[in-house]
C-alpha cells in the first residue's frame, strides 16, 4: 500500500475518532444500549434452559440443541438493531443539529469522509453484538448448558460481523439521502425488516444442520455487505448532501428519466433495436459472457452432485413415501394440462422474480438464481438414468428445440440483473444515485421487453408443440 492511501485511510480514522468520541460522551445513548445488551443475553439463557428442559420430558434433544445457537444469534442481532440509530443520524443527524457544516467544508476527500463514519458507526453495533455473545455463552457456562458445535460457533460470529456491517452500512446510506432524522428512522425499516427474515432463513438452516449451505450464506452476506459499503462510497457527494432539504416524490421527473433512457435517440422501432438495444448489449457484453461461463459451470456441477449421490437417490426411489409422492404427479401439472401460455407465463414470473431479487441484492441474488436454474439442468440430465432413460436422446428431444430459446433469455435477463448491480456501485460524479438506479432499470427493461419475451414466447410455443411431444414419442418408444 502506497504512502498517499496511508494518509488517506489515516485522515478517515480521524474523523472516525471524532465520531466515536462524540457517541461516548452521550449516555443516553450508552447506557441504555449497554443495559440492554447485558439483559437480553440473559433472557435468552433463560429460555434456552426452560427448551432444553421442555424437550428432555418429550425426548426431542435434538430441537433444543439446535435452539443454542439460533438465540446466540438472535443476542447478536438485537443488539445492532438498537444500535443502528447511531448509523441511522450519522450525516442527517449532524446535518440537522448544525454541525456538519465544518466537517464538510474540511480538505477531507470525500470517501476518507464517508469510510470514517462508516467505521466508528460499525464498531459500536458489532462490540456491543461481541459482548452480548460473550455473555450468553459465560450465562451458559454458568448454566451447565452444552455450547454449541465449534463451527457453528464460528460461524455465527461471522455472520454476526458480517450482518452488522451490512445493515449499518445500508442505514448510513439511508442516512446521506435522508432529509430528516424522521425520514432516515421510517426508512430503516427496509433494513431491518429484511434483515429479520433473513435470520429466519438462517435460523431453518440451523434446524435442519446444514453447515455447509450456512457457510454459503456467510459468504452472501459478506458479499452483499461489501458491495453495500461501496455503494456508499461511490455514491457520496457532500454537495449533494448540502444542497438538498428537503424531497419531493417527483414522478414526471422519474418518468422523464426513465423514458429518455429506454427510447434514446430512435424514431422507428428498427432504430430502437439497432441502436438502443445494440447499445444495451455491447454495455452488458462482460454480463453476459461472465453468465455462460457460470452457466456452464451451473449445469456440470449439478450434473457431477446428482451424480455422485446416484447410490443414496436410488435407495430412496424405493422407498413408499417417494413411490406415493411420485404417484401424485409431484405437485406438477400433467402434460395435458400444460400449455403454451401457461409455460410463457411461468417463464415471465420466473424472469421478474430474478429482477426483484437482484434490486434488491445488487444482482448477487438474481444470480444466485439463473445458477439454481441451471444447475437443476445438471441434475434432470444425471437423473434421467436412474429411471431408465437415455439422457442424449432425452435431452436432444425434450430439451434443446426449445432451449435454444430460452437460455439465450435466461442469459439476457440475468446479464440485464447483474449490470445493473455493476452500475449501482461503480463511482458517477455526473449522476446522482436515484438517476443511476432509473437508468439501470430502463436498461433491463429494454432487453427485456424488446429481447427476453419474445424469446420466451417462441420457446413456450416451441416447448409445447414441438419438444413435449417429441419427449413423449422418445418414452413411447423405449
Amino acid at each position: 500500500m502506497d504512502e498517499s492511501r496511508l494518509d488517506g485511510l489515516r485522515m478517515a480514522w480521524l474523523v472516525a475518532q471524532r465520531e466515536l468520541r462524540d457517541q461516548f460522551r452521550d449516555w443516553r445513548v450508552i447506557v441504555p444500549m449497554v443495559f440492554l445488551t447485558l439483559f437480553f443475553p440473559f433472557l435468552m439463557n433463560a429460555t434456552a434452559k426452560a427448551a432444553l428442559d421442555f424437550a428432555a420430558q418429550y425426548g426431542t434433544p435434538l430441537v433444543a440443541e439446535r435452539l443454542v445457537p439460533f438465540f446466540m444469534m438472535v443476542v447478536g442481532f438485537f443488539p445492532i438493531t438498537v444500535s443502528l440509530v447511531i448509523a441511522l443520524e450519522a450525516f442527517v443527524g449532524e446535518k440537522e443539529r448544525g454541525t456538519i457544516e465544518p466537517l464538510l467544508s474540511s480538505p477531507l476527500k470525500d470517501w476518507q469522509l464517508y469510510l470514517g463514519k462508516l467505521v466508528a458507526a460499525s464498531t459500536v453495533p458489532i462490540v456491543t453484538a461481541y459482548l452480548g455473545i460473550a455473555v450468553y455463552l459465560i450465562s451458559l457456562y454458568a448454566r451447565r448448558i452444552p455450547f454449541p458445535d465449534p463451527n457453528i460457533l464460528a460461524q455465527t460470529i461471522v455472520l454476526t460481523s458480517a450482518q452488522g456491517i451490512l445493515m449499518v452500512s445500508g442505514a448510513i446510506v439511508i442516512s446521506t439521502q435522508a432529509t430528516s432524522v424522521r425520514a432516515a428512522n421510517l426508512m430503516s425499516s427496509f433494513i431491518v425488516i429484511p434483515m429479520a427474515l433473513l435470520i429466519q432463513g438462517e435460523s431453518i438452516l440451523m434446524f435442519w444442520g446444514n453447515n455447509q449451505v450456512l457457510w454459503l450464506a456467510v459468504l452472501a452476506v459478506s458479499i452483499l455487505a461489501g458491495l453495500l459499503v461501496r455503494l456508499g462510497v461511490s455514491h457520496f457527494q457532500r454537495e449533494a448532501l448540502l444542497g438538498r432539504e428537503i424531497d419531493v416524490l417527483d414522478f414526471r421527473w422519474m418518468w422523464r428519466t426513465f423514458w429518455r433512457s429506454f427510447r434514446g435517440e430512435a424514431r422507428t422501432v428498427w432504430e430502437w433495436y439497432r441502436l438502443v438495444i445494440g447499445s444495451a448489449l455491447r454495455r452488458q457484453r462482460v454480463a453476459i459472457l461472465g453468465l455462460v461461463v457460470i452457466g456452464v459451470f451451473a449445469v456440470v456441477g449439478g450434473y457431477a452432485w446428482l451424480s455422485s449421490h446416484a447410490a443414496d437417490l436410488t435407495s430412496a426411489s424405493r422407498s413408499p413415501d417417494f413411490i406415493n409422492f411420485l404417484e401424485s404427479g409431484m405437485g406438477v401439472p400433467t402434460f395435458d394440462r400444460i400449455s403454451a401460455p401457461y409455460i410463457f407465463g411461468n417463464n415471465v414470473r420466473a424472469t421478474f422474480f430474478i429482477f426483484i431479487l437482484g434490486v434488491f441484492s445488487f444482482g448477487v441474488l438474481g444470480v444466485l438464481a439463473y445458477i439454481i436454474n441451471l444447475s437443476l439442468i445438471g441434475v434432470v440430465v444425471a437423473a434421467l438414468p436412474l429411471v431408465g432413460i437415455p439422457p442424449l436422446l432425452a435431452s436432444l428431444s425434450g430439451l434443446l428445440p426449445h432451449a435454444i430459446f430460452e437460455l439465450p433469455a435466461l442469459i439476457l435477463s440475468s446479464a440485464a440483473v447483474l449490470h445493473l448491480g455493476a452500475v449501482l456501485v461503480t463511482p458517477n460524479p455526473q449522476r446522482t444515485l436515484g438517476e443511476v438506479l432509473i437508468e439501470a432499470i430502463a436498461d433491463w427493461m429494454k432487453i427485456t421487453l424488446g429481447l427476453v419475451i419474445p424469446l420466451l414466447a417462441v420457446a413456450a410455443v416451441i416447448e409445447t408443440y414441438v419438444s413435449l411431444p417429441l419427449l413423449l414419442k422418445t418414452l413411447g418408444g423405449l
